[in-house]
């Protein structure tokens, strides 16, 4: 049913897109040994702790301009043939320089390959630089740093990932301060494994117009109100959060709750391959468990691109295709 919707996403970490066929590639091409955290063709975890080591694992074959264009190239042709118009994806500087790459390098090799998959497809992409939360404050504020010079014109956002639980937002509030006064779009995560406090506290000291999840601020009556009068975006993950156990089961999830409640949401799929997902099965999901039309469905992708951090011509040319 929703494979002639148009789709967009906007929570994506290109690493974790990495589908295990490719990494196994890349894990010959190093002669690298992936049994720890693959399997056949499926990654192999059981809890946050044992998917960041399965996520760092992967990252870690991705080494040069040449693997990342063909890393997001494979991705982005991937997702369009699904229906996806749009993307953004999550840019570690930290997980390149990790594999001996330069920032610099790496914003060039995800290029060329978004660059392949426009020319193939069509597809219009963006990178959002992201700080790695459980590295500490200081790396995050490099990292805003970096991307508060500009260093690529496809970089046009900031936002922090990595494990929601480690610190306090307001240790981290200065490099979004740092990105904010860049002009960059500004998002961060919260409020999957960490509670409504979390989302609370990034409202408070980031003032994001997105947040990445979101969804455990339904536990919060005032909180889900105070998300939809301000107009915050959530970019849901519904696949992720069951994944992670964040719920038993998708009737269990709060997205049609949120969206009744006036939040603004969007439907994205994280690290695909690590939650067994994809764009396209997110919103199949979603159309099966709530029975969204086509015109609610493609409503979200207007959401998205509404709230996608991208220069007024494009927005207006990706809401075009919508019509």
């Amino acid at each position: 049913m929703t494979a002639g919707i148009k789709k967009a996403e906007l929570h994506c970490h290109i690493e974790g897109a990495a589908s295990p066929a490719l990494v196994k590639i890349q894990a010959r091409k190093y002669n690298a040994d992936v049994s720890g955290f693959i399997s056949g063709d499926r990654y192999v975890w059981s809890d946050f702790t044992s998917f960041l080591v399965a996520y760092d694992g992967a990252a870690s074959l991705f080494r040069t301009e040449e693997d990342f264009a063909l890393l997001a190239r494979t991705y982005l042709e991937g997702i369009a043939a699904e229906g996806a118009i749009y993307a953004e994806i999550f840019v570690s500087p930290d997980h390149a320089l990790a594999s001996g790459l330069s920032p610099a390098a790496y914003f060039d090799g995800l290029a060329d390959g978004i660059a392949a998959a426009k020319a193939s497809t069509g597809i219009e992409c963006r990178m959002i630089i992201v700080g790695v939360r459980h590295l500490g404050a200081d790396k995050v504020e490099a990292a805003a740093r970096l991307a508060s010079s500009r260093p690529h014109p496809l970089i046009t956002g900031f936002g922090m990932a990595g494990e929601e639980r480690f610190g306090k937002v307001a240790d981290f509030a200065r490099a979004f301060d740092i990105a904010r006064d860049a002009g960059l779009g500004i998002t961060i995560h919260a409020g999957e494994l960490a509670g409504p406090d979390s989302v609370r506290d990034a409202l408070d000291h980031v003032r994001p117009s997105r947040i990445g999840h979101g969804v455990r601020a339904s536990e919060d009556d005032a909180l889900v109100r105070r998300i939809a009068d301000a107009g915050v975006v959530l970019e849901v993950c519904p696949g992720s959060n069951l994944a992670l156990n964040v719920y038993p089961d998708i009737s269990s999830h709060p997205f049609d709750r949120l969206r009744r409640a006036g939040v603004k949401v969007t439907l994205s799929s994280d690290d695909p391959p690590h939650f067994g997902s994809s764009i396209g099965r997110e919103y199949q999901m979603a159309a099966d468990a709530w029975g969204y039309d086509a015109a609610q469905l493609t409503g979200f992708t207007r959401t998205s691109i509404e709230a996608a951090f991208v220069d007024e011509p494009t927005r207006a040319f990706l809401l075009g295709q919508l019509d």
